[in-house]
Protein backbone atom coordinates (compact mmCIF):
# COMPACT_ATOMS: atom_id res chain seq x y z
CA UNK A 1 0.00 0.00 0.00
CA UNK A 2 1.36 3.29 -0.83
CA UNK A 3 0.63 6.72 0.73
CA UNK A 4 -1.21 8.27 -2.20
CA UNK A 5 -3.70 4.62 -2.12
CA UNK A 6 -4.81 7.06 0.90
CA UNK A 7 -3.90 10.98 0.45
CA UNK A 8 -4.40 12.65 -3.13
CA UNK A 9 -1.21 12.89 -4.98
CA UNK A 10 -1.70 16.67 -5.77
CA UNK A 11 -2.66 17.45 -1.80
CA UNK A 12 0.78 15.49 -0.72
CA UNK A 13 2.87 17.40 -3.54
CA UNK A 14 1.18 20.60 -2.29
CA UNK A 15 2.45 19.40 1.35
CA UNK A 16 6.05 18.98 0.34
CA UNK A 17 5.97 22.04 -1.57
CA UNK A 18 4.65 24.04 1.55
CA UNK A 19 7.48 23.05 3.45
CA UNK A 20 10.91 22.73 0.54
CA UNK A 21 13.28 25.13 2.35
CA UNK A 22 15.39 23.52 5.58
CA UNK A 23 13.33 23.95 9.02
CA UNK A 24 10.27 25.25 7.62
CA UNK A 25 8.43 21.53 8.29
CA UNK A 26 5.56 22.01 10.93
CA UNK A 27 3.75 18.67 11.38
CA UNK A 28 0.83 20.00 12.17
CA UNK A 29 0.56 22.12 9.11
CA UNK A 30 1.80 19.18 6.77
CA UNK A 31 -1.04 17.00 8.52
CA UNK A 32 -3.78 20.06 7.37
CA UNK A 33 -2.49 20.29 4.24
CA UNK A 34 -1.97 16.60 2.80
CA UNK A 35 -5.64 16.10 4.25
CA UNK A 36 -4.71 13.53 6.44
CA UNK A 37 -6.13 15.62 9.18
CA UNK A 38 -9.63 14.57 7.72
CA UNK A 39 -9.07 10.90 7.26
CA UNK A 40 -10.77 8.64 9.73
CA UNK A 41 -8.77 6.71 12.57
CA UNK A 42 -8.28 3.31 10.53
CA UNK A 43 -6.81 5.76 7.67
CA UNK A 44 -4.15 7.25 9.83
CA UNK A 45 -3.19 4.08 11.13
CA UNK A 46 -2.37 3.07 7.80
CA UNK A 47 -0.47 5.70 6.85
CA UNK A 48 1.41 5.40 10.43
CA UNK A 49 1.89 1.38 9.18
CA UNK A 50 3.53 2.59 5.63
CA UNK A 51 5.72 5.40 7.70
CA UNK A 52 6.67 2.79 10.12
CA UNK A 53 9.24 1.91 7.72
CA UNK A 54 10.89 -0.76 10.01
CA UNK A 55 7.84 -2.42 10.96
CA UNK A 56 8.58 -2.17 14.76
CA UNK A 57 5.15 -0.28 15.74
CA UNK A 58 6.93 2.95 16.53
CA UNK A 59 8.45 5.78 14.76
CA UNK A 60 11.79 6.48 15.77
CA UNK A 61 13.77 9.64 15.49
CA UNK A 62 16.18 7.79 12.46
CA UNK A 63 12.68 7.03 10.45
CA UNK A 64 11.70 10.55 11.50
CA UNK A 65 14.43 11.91 9.51
CA UNK A 66 13.12 10.72 6.28
CA UNK A 67 9.19 11.55 6.92
CA UNK A 68 8.61 13.51 3.93
CA UNK A 69 10.88 11.15 1.39
CA UNK A 70 8.23 8.38 2.50
CA UNK A 71 5.41 10.95 0.66
CA UNK A 72 8.00 11.82 -2.18
CA UNK A 73 10.94 9.63 -2.62
CA UNK A 74 12.23 13.23 -4.21
CA UNK A 75 11.68 15.35 -1.00
CA UNK A 76 14.21 16.72 1.16
CA UNK A 77 15.35 15.28 4.59
CA UNK A 78 14.36 16.65 7.38
CA UNK A 79 16.77 18.52 9.51
CA UNK A 80 18.06 17.53 12.65
CA UNK A 81 15.97 20.83 14.57
CA UNK A 82 12.95 19.57 12.58
CA UNK A 83 13.22 15.84 13.91
CA UNK A 84 13.92 16.73 16.88
CA UNK A 85 10.81 18.96 17.54
CA UNK A 86 8.65 16.42 15.79
CA UNK A 87 9.56 13.90 18.03
CA UNK A 88 9.33 16.53 21.21
CA UNK A 89 5.75 17.25 19.89
CA UNK A 90 4.59 13.55 19.19
CA UNK A 91 6.23 11.61 21.79
CA UNK A 92 3.75 11.91 24.86
CA UNK A 93 5.44 9.49 26.96
CA UNK A 94 8.93 10.30 26.21
CA UNK A 95 10.34 6.84 25.25
CA UNK A 96 12.41 8.19 22.45
CA UNK A 97 9.79 6.91 19.40
CA UNK A 98 6.71 7.84 18.57
CA UNK A 99 3.47 5.02 18.94
CA UNK A 100 0.76 4.43 16.66
CA UNK A 101 -1.65 6.27 19.39
CA UNK A 102 0.83 9.25 19.92
CA UNK A 103 0.93 9.72 16.07
CA UNK A 104 -3.09 9.23 15.47
CA UNK A 105 -3.49 11.89 18.99
CA UNK A 106 -0.79 14.43 17.00
CA UNK A 107 -2.67 14.29 13.26
CA UNK A 108 -6.12 14.26 14.64
CA UNK A 109 -5.35 17.53 17.75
Amino acid sequence: MSLSSILSADAIASAIKDCQAPDSFCPKKFFQVCGMTKKSPQDVKKIFGILDNDGSGYIEEEELKFFLQRFSPSARVLTDTETKAFMHAADDDSDGRIGVDEFQAMVQS
